[in-house]
C-alpha cells in the first residue's frame, strides 16, 4: 500500500534538518485554502505538453521500495509505478475516467460467458526476445489464477478456463458473466511476464522481471534505486521517448523534493499537500494535480477479537472526525471518506455516507453494549515515515476520546503490511490506504471476499456479501451495477468491515524539463508519454 504525507511540518530536531523546505504558518494556511479548489478539479492539471523528443534518462523519486517486481506476487499498491514501465497490460484505461480501452489486446464477448482476446500485433516480444503471443497470455492467466504465490486469484475467480484459439487469439471461458474482467486486465492481472523467465528464475522473478513494456529491467538496489533501459523492440511506434528510467527510492519527501528542486532528479509523485506552497513558489518546478480514488483507511482483521465484534468496529467509525482528519493530515486537500468510493464516483451512495457521523458519545455507548464499558485496547500497525506517524497520532487521539486505546507499531511499508496481511497476523488493524482499482468490484472483492489478500483474516464477512460481489459482475448495465454496489457498500459499512478516512489528491512536482506527463484518477503515475526537453 502506498501512502501520502500530512500537512503539518516537522517539529523538534527534525525541523532544522529540512531547511529550506520547512513550512511557515502562512504556507500551511495556503495549503489548506488551496484544498477546496483542488478537490473540485474534474480531471486534474497535466504538465506542459509539446512535440516529443527522444533521449535522456528520466530520474523519478518514488515513496517506497517495491514489495516485488513480479506483478503476480507483489502486495503493495505503491508497486504499480515501478511495474508499468516494465510490463504492458492486455487492456488499458483513459487517465481521467478509467474507461477501459485496448492495450496489447482487444476484446469481444461472443456470449455472456466468453471473453475473446485478440492481440493487436503479432510482433510483440518480451524483453528476452520470446514472443508475447496467445500461449504466453494463457500461461500468465493460468499462473495468476493458480500459482501458490499469486495474489491475483480473487481478481480472476470468474475464469473457468483459458484456451489458445490461434497464435494471436485467446478464448476465456467464464463460470459466470463478468463485466469487470476487461478492467481487471488493466491492472496486475493483465501485466504479462515472460513464461521463459518465470520458468528459468522461479521465485527469483520477483527480482528479475522480464515484461513486454517500454523499458527493460537493468538492476534493483533495495531502498535505493531501480534502473531501466529502453526496449528497442517495443511494439508501440516511436515509444518510449526516454532512453532510460531511474526510480529513486526516497521515503522522506523533504529530501525527495529538494533533489527535484536542485535538478538532481526530474520528478516526485505522491507528494504531500504540505509541500504545495513550496512547489508553487519554486520558479523551476511545475505542479500536476488530480483527484484520485486513493483512500486512507483503517483495515480491520474482523476474524479475531476484539474486532470480530461488529459494535467495536462501528464504535471506531463513529469515533473518527473525518473532516478534522482531512484538515489535520492533508491540509484539507481531498475529501472525507465515508465509504470506499468518493462522491464523484458513479457507484457512490449518499445514503450510506450518512451512517457514521462523528459521535464519540454513541461510540462509547456501543462499547458498553459490547461488554466493554471501560473501553478497550487494540493493536495497530502503521508506517514509520513522518507523515504516517502524524496520521497515527491524529487517529489515536480521536479513538482515545471514545475509550479506544491503540497500541501502535511502526515500521516500513513492506514490513508492516506483510505482518498484517501475511501469515503473521500481528495486528488487529492497519492504518494505511487503499490505492484504488479501475472497477469498484475489484476494490470490494480484493478487500472483503473470502480468501482475498487484503482481507487480513481471509474469512467470509457474510454469504449475502459474497453473492452480491458475484452479482456485481454479471451485467455491464451501469444502473444495474450501481444498485448492486449500493447494497454492497451498505453491508460493508453497516458491518463496519473497514474505517475509511479520507481521499487524497495526487500532486506531482517536476522540473520544467519534463514534458508530456498526465496524472490519472488512480493516482499511480505512468511515464509512457513523458519526454525530456533539451
Amino acid at each position: 500500500m502506498t501512502h501520502a504525507t500530512d500537512p503539518t511540518g516537522p517539529t523538534g530536531p527534525q525541523a532544522a534538518a529540512l531547511s529550506p523546505l520547512t513550512l511557515s504558518r502562512r504556507d500551511l494556511l495556503l495549503a489548506a485554502l488551496s484544498g477546496a479548489a483542488l478537490a473540485a478539479l474534474p480531471g486534474g492539471l497535466a504538465l506542459a505538453q509539446g512535440a516529443p523528443r527522444k533521449g535522456g534518462v528520466i530520474r523519478i523519486v518514488a515513496p517506497a521500495n517495491p514489495s516485488s517486481l513480479d506483478p503476480a506476487t507483489g502486495g503493495a499498491g505503491s508497486d504499480h509505478s515501478s511495474l508499468w514501465p516494465i510490463y504492458d497490460t492486455l487492456m488499458e484505461w483513459e487517465n481521467d475516467t478509467l474507461k477501459v480501452i485496448p492495450g496489447m489486446a482487444e476484446w469481444t464477448t461472443p456470449d455472456p460467458q466468453t471473453l475473446l482476446l485478440k492481440l493487436r500485433s503479432d510482433k510483440i516480444k518480451f524483453h528476452d526476445g520470446t514472443p508475447m503471443d496467445a500461449e504466453a497470455v494463457k500461461f500468465n492467466l493460468d499462473r495468476n489464477r493458480s500459482d501458490a504465490r499469486s495474489n491475483l486469484k480473487a481478481d480472476l475467480s470468474s475464469i473457468a478456463s483459458v484456451e489458445v484459439a490461434s497464435p494471436t487469439e485467446v478464448r476465456i471461458k467464464l463460470n459466470q458473466p463478468d463485466a469487470a474482467l476487461p478492467a481487471i486486465l488493466t491492472d496486475r492481472a493483465g501485466m504479462m511476464i515472460s513464461p521463459k523467465a518465470v520458468k528459468e528464475f522461479g521465485n527469483e522473478s520477483d527480482r528479475k522481471p522480464v515484461g513486454a513494456g517500454p523499458w527493460k529491467f537493468v538492476s534493483w538496489a533495495d531502498n535505493d534505486k531501480i534502473l531501466l533501459t529502453r526496449n528497442e523492440t517495443y511494439w508501440k511506434p516511436n515509444k518510449p521517448y526516454t532512453d532510460g528510467v531511474e526510480i529513486l527510492i526516497i521515503p522522506d519527501q523533504a529530501t525527495g523534493l529538494r533533489s527535484v528542486t536542485s535538478g538532481q532528479n526530474h520528478m516526485i509523485y505522491n507528494l504531500s499537500s504540505r509541500y504545495k506552497p513550496l512547489v508553487d513558489k519554486a520558479k523551476n518546478l511545475t505542479l500536476a494535480t488530480s483527484p484520485t480514488l486513493y483512500c486512507f483507511q483503517i483495515y480491520f482483521n474482523y476474524s479475531r477479537a476484539p474486532l470480530n465484534n461488529v459494535k467495536v468496529r462501528q464504535a471506531i467509525n463513529l469515533a473518527i472526525d473525518r473532516p478534522a482528519f482531512l484538515r489535520a493530515t492533508l491540509g484539507g486537500m481531498g475529501e472525507p471518506a465515508y465509504m470506499l468510493m468518493p462522491a464523484s464516483h458513479w457507484a457512490y451512495d449518499k445514503q450510506v455516507a450518512t451512517l457514521y457521523p462523528y459521535d464519540p458519545a454513541r461510540a462509547k455507548k456501543l462499547l458498553a453494549e459490547a461488554g466493554m464499558p471501560n473501553g478497550l485496547e487494540i493493536t495497530m500497525g502503521s508506517y514509520n515515515d513522518q507523515d504516517s506517524v502524524r496520521r497515527a497520532e491524529v487517529i489515536m487521539e480521536m479513538l482515545g476520546k471514545a475509550g479506544i486505546r491503540v497500541k501502535l507499531t511502526n515500521g516500513s511499508i513492506a514490513e508492516i503490511s506483510g505482518q498484517f496481511f501475511g501469515t503473521e497476523k500481528k495486528f488487529d488493524s492497519l492504518l494505511s490506504a487503499w490505492t484504488g482499482r479501475p472497477d469498484p468490484s475489484m476494490t470490494y472483492s480484493l478487500g472483503f471476499a473470502k480468501g482475498a489478500y487484503y482481507n487480513a483474516g481471509r474469512s467470509e464477512a457474510s454469504p449475502e456479501l459474497t453473492a452480491l460481489l458475484q452479482e456485481s459482475r454479471t451485467r455491464e448495465d451501469l444502473e444495474f451495477r450501481k444498485q448492486v454496489f449500493s447494497k454492497i457498500q451498505r453491508i460493508v459499512m453497516e458491518q463496519a468491515l473497514v474505517a475509511p478516512l479520507a481521499f487524497r489528491a495526487e500532486l506531482v512536482a517536476s522540473t520544467q524539463q519534463v514534458k508530456g506527463f498526465k496524472p490519472n484518477l488512480l493516482g499511480k503515475p505512468k511515464f509512457d508519454d513523458v519526454w525530456l526537453a533539451s
